[in-house]
Order: structure tokens, then C-alpha cells, then sequence
């Protein structure tokens, strides 16, 4: 079985936010701060939180990633979703359709989002060179083989490409802490 190693991002619940939410959050002509860079070029974990209200609680200091996007879109884990009273389903980023909303708080207001609250689906970020490489497609799934006392087999890794993307599997803190994971670790990817 051929296989090759890429690096894991561990990424805990944020949001994203259009520039419409972020300036209902944070006031008229709002800018995000960025706080540092995240893995994927331009992307970026901005100063700003919000507060997230669901049915049954809130989760205050959820980080806000940058830059705006065009939707706002929640990613949270299976374990923040009891907390909130919220069911959102396992998705790939930007998949927002037939997905539920929550109530964001900020220091200027409050929204009601009317959809967007996802469980981020795992998955593999490569630029079109390693795809090539690798011989993958946008799309394609693969798994990832985690060493270790309490390691396993990460399947259903969805691969996205694009020319904007570094090479890093993305989990969130439910999936890592599972794993005994830490940011940086090289796991092994299988290719098909």
C-alpha cells in the first residue's frame, strides 16, 4: 500500500462571518484583527469573538475567522452541539443548505442566523500539485492512518483542492482529543 505523510491541523468550534454580520456584530465599517495565521494561506484567526445562543445554552468566546466570507457559517463539534441544543449535520465547509441557524452575539448586536451551523466533515486541503502528485481529486475520499497508544484509522477524509490550499488534514477537537492528536503531527495518508 503506497502512502504519504501530511501534517494534522486540530481546529476547535469558530465561526465565519460576511462582512453584512460582522458589522451587526461589531459596529458600522468593522474590520476583523488578525490575531495569527492559520495553516491555509490567508487565512486567519482574528482578535474578535462572539457569543453563540442555541435552545438549550451558550458558548461565549467563540473565535472569529477571517477574512469575511460571503456566508457566515458555524463549525462546532459533536460535543459543543448538546451544549448549544443544536443537530447540524457532518459537512464539508460551505455546504450551508438544510443546515441549522443559532443566534451569534457580538459586542454591537445580535443575529439570528437562518442556517449555517455545521459539524466540519474531515478532510484533506492540497494544492493542485500535490494532487497531481498524489494522483487525488477534489471530491475523491481517502484515510489516514493516526500512530500511537491510541491511534487508528481516520476514514472518509474528504480531499479539497485548490491553488489557495496548503497540504494539511484538518479534524476538529473532538476527532483529535480522540486520537491523543496533536497540531503538527504527520499522519500517513493511504492513496487508493
Amino acid at each position: 500500500m503506497e502512502t504519504f505523510k501530511v501534517p494534522v491541523g486540530i481546529s476547535n468550534r469558530h465561526i465565519h462571518l460576511s462582512h453584512d454580520h460582522i458589522e451587526a456584530l461589531f459596529g458600522e465599517g468593522y474590520s476583523l484583527t488578525k490575531m495569527k495565521d492559520l495553516s491555509q494561506p490567508g487565512q486567519f484567526a482574528s482578535e474578535e469573538t462572539v457569543t453563540l445562543i442555541g435552545p438549550k445554552g451558550a458558548i461565549a468566546g467563540v473565535r472569529v475567522l477571517g477574512p469575511a466570507r460571503k456566508a457566515s457559517q458555524v463549525e462546532l463539534t459533536a460535543t459543543d452541539t448538546f451544549k448549544l441544543g443544536v443537530k447540524p449535520p457532518v459537512r464539508d465547509s460551505g455546504k450551508i443548505e438544510e443546515t441549522p441557524g443559532i443566534d451569534v452575539e457580538g459586542p454591537k448586536g445580535r443575529i439570528h442566523m437562518n442556517k449555517g451551523v455545521i459539524i466540519a466533515a474531515r478532510h484533506l486541503h492540497m494544492s493542485p500539485q500535490d494532487a497531481e502528485k498524489y494522483k487525488l481529486d477534489d471530491g475523491q475520499y481517502i484515510r489516514a492512518i493516526v500512530p500511537g497508544s491510541r491511534g487508528g484509522i481516520l476514514d472518509q477524509v474528504l480531499v479539497r483542492v485548490s491553488p489557495d490550499y496548503a497540504l494539511d488534514l484538518h479534524v476538529d477537537t473532538d476527532e483529535g482529543n480522540a486520537f491523543s492528536l496533536v497540531n503538527g503531527q504527520l499522519l500517513e495518508v493511504c492513496l487508493p
